[in-house]
């Protein structure tokens, strides 16, 4: 007898968290019915509340300080004064630093959650709307003055805002205070407040224009007109790029995005590693990037299962390079957007636990940190992580509170991992992680790419300064030249400092191409300098009888090439489907069981 629902096509339950299942409005409409309140307003005072007030209070620290001081010189008289005086300087000699520190912390933590997603937010909603209604945006050129006319709007809307603030927060701001005030703290709260609302829009009046004519000056993307001719006789490199493969932990489990419109299981994995593996015994391949959402939700079973298949493919595993995505570290639970993550959440550590150990697993001999005091490459990923077994250890037996602040900390300053060239003028690699602190599987898209990263990036880069760099991360660095899309993807996906990232590696732009994925987007394209491949899923397609594609990269440089690094055309590798469907799988099993009864 068959069945009356094929349990291997699922249910509703499977279209939980699917966008493309459920549309936004009901998912947002879960995420508000379902929300941990008390949760809520933890996350909000901790990322918030408790930045605020020390940002605000910097100022009337300070302040307080030098008053009790001068006080204290001009009232001078006695030995009992000099020992005080002495006292109060040795204090804030010694406390300014970590004052400042905690000050600084604050404010870039308060500009990393608002001031630029408020930016690119305001940006690419003006984009997609004259874009959408624009006739000018079909034609190249035309979506061009869009971008830079949207991008001079959105910093004048923004500064206009931030200006609007100041002047109504203005009248509770306090500068100053006397030592005396330092009795009564409470007092001090409102101030300190309106003091970190007045210097966050300062910021944000300055900064968004500033933003505003650099992204409206910048060379918008564009399709690559031209491959370049391999170098010959010089270095040249094959490279297969992977991304989001999403894999799940079960045999029939379906992908969130997906919900039941959408691909199951992992037998397309299989198929492309044999392929890779064949291409490879053919002619060897150099590297292979997974920039990203290798699982669908970082559990165990999912890493667990993408082990075990490159297991069986060591040659493959030893040119293997995997950097972290959103469905990797931010999703807290696959089945509930509305389920929320507290910041220091041992859940968040323990995902990021699950991606440092399969990095280790696959490449943690052959990437580097970077000794960010000296500015030169240091110890392997595999010997940081080696120094910490015992926190690990703690963090994977406990989940205790303490043991996450610590591997958070420890999680923080390990990026970018660096892949050194061979020789000097070799190919090397940098990963990046550019996944934003987000705490709702709802927000766990939006990227960011740190200013720590970028300046760990360039001192890498200076170390080996004739060789040439993939550079890999997981989000996309700017919106395609492309007519708009669904509006979500645009801002819910974005990395929201971008086009500042594209400037920073403009100068460089010769001598790399960057890597990612997260959009599952087919593209190759240029932004300025800077040569962007962005790479399909060959697991997310909602076809289930369409071929897996994926594409083998030729890079090349040296004799006659110059500095430059060439981009040859790529060669695009299909991998069949699996056959027969599950429909009719299901319906011959059922009708062999019954000839066998019979």
């Amino acid at each position: 007898m068959e069945p009356l629902v094929d349990p291997r096509r699922g249910d509703a339950e499977d279209d939980a968290s699917s966008p493309a299942t459920r549309s936004f409005i009901k998912l947002a409409g879960s995420l508000f019915a379902e929300i941990s309140l008390p949760k809520l307003v933890f996350a909000w005072t901790s990322l918030i509340l408790v930045p605020g007030l020390l940002l605000g209070a910097a100022p009337l620290v300070v302040t307080g300080w030098v008053d009790t001081l001068s006080g204290r010189i001009t009232a001078l008289a006695g030995f009992s004064s000099v020992l005080l005086l002495l006292l109060v300087a040795v204090v804030g000699w010694f406390g300014w630093r970590p004052l400042f520190r905690s000050a600084e912390r604050s404010f870039w933590s308060l500009n990393a959650l608002a001031i630029q997603p408020g930016y690119a937010t305001s940006r690419e909603a003006l984009r997609h709307v004259v874009e959408r209604f624009s006739p000018r945006a079909t034609l190249p050129e035309g979506r061009a003055r869009l971008r830079s006319l949207s991008a001079i709007g959105a910093a004048a809307l923004l500064a206009v805002t931030a200006i609007g603030v100041i002047l109504l927060v203005w009248p509770s701001t306090r500068w100053t205070a006397d030592f005396i005030d330092f009795a009564r703290p409470n007092r001090l709260v409102r101030p300190a407040l309106a003091n970190a609302i007045v210097l966050v829009a300062v910021y944000m009046a300055i900064a968004s224009i500033s933003w505003g004519y650099a992204d409206s000056t910048m060379a918008p993307p564009a399709d690559l007109e031209a491959f370049d001719l391999p170098a010959m006789g010089g270095r040249s490199w094959r490279v297969v790029h992977l991304s989001d493969l999403h894999i799940v932990g079960e045999r029939y489990g379906f992908r969130i995005e997906c919900g039941r419109r959408g691909p199951r299981g992992n037998g397309r994995l299989v198929r492309i590693l044999d392929r890779l593996a064949a291409l490879h015994a053919a002619e060897p391949l150099d590297l292979i990037m997974v920039t990203g959402d290798t699982t669908d939700a970082g559990r165990s079973a999912e890493w667990a299962e993408f082990l075990d298949h490159v297991s069986r493919h060591p040659e493959l595993a030893a040119r293997m390079l995997l950097l972290p995505g959103n469905h990797d570290l931010n999703i807290v639970d696959r089945a509930n957007p509305a389920r929320l993550d507290v910041p220091f959440s041992p859940s968040k550590q323990l995902r990021r636990l699950r991606t440092l150990s399969a990095m280790v697993t696959i490449q943690g001999d052959r990437v580097r940190l970077l000794n960010r005091d000296r500015g030169v490459l240091g110890q392997t990923l595999a010997a940081a992580a080696g120094r910490k077994q015992e926190l690990i250890q703690a963090l994977a037996e406990t989940a205790s509170l303490g043991s996450a602040v610590h591997f958070a900390t420890f999680w923080d300053n390990l990026f970018p991992l660096v892949l050194p060239p061979a020789t000097d003028d070799g190919l090397g690699v940098i990963l990046l992680n550019s996944n934003a602190e987000t705490h709702f599987s709802f927000t766990n898209a939006l990227g960011l790419v740190s200013h720590e990263q970028e300046a760990a990036l360039a001192a890498a880069i200076r170390q080996y300064p004739r060789a040439s760099w993939i550079v890999a991360l997981h989000h996309h660095l700017i919106e395609y030249p492309r007519p708009a899309r669904a509006f979500f993807e645009r801002v819910g996906t974005a990395l929201v400092n971008g086009s500042w990232f594209v400037r920073q590696l403009d100068p460089l732009g010769e001598r790399l191409v960057v890597m990612h994925g997260h959009r599952h987007v087919d593209w190759i394209g240029q932004c300025g300098q800077v040569r962007i491949i962005s790479a399909p899923s060959p697991v997310m397609i909602a076809d289930e009888s369409a071929p897996s594609v994926l594409y083998l990269h030729r890079l090349s440089s040296g004799a006659g090439a110059g500095p430059r690094l060439r981009l040859a055309e790529p060669e695009r590798i299909i991998v069949p489907p699996e056959a027969p469907s599950l429909a009719s799988d299901w319906r011959d099993a059922a009708g062999t069981r019954r000839a066998g009864r019979r």
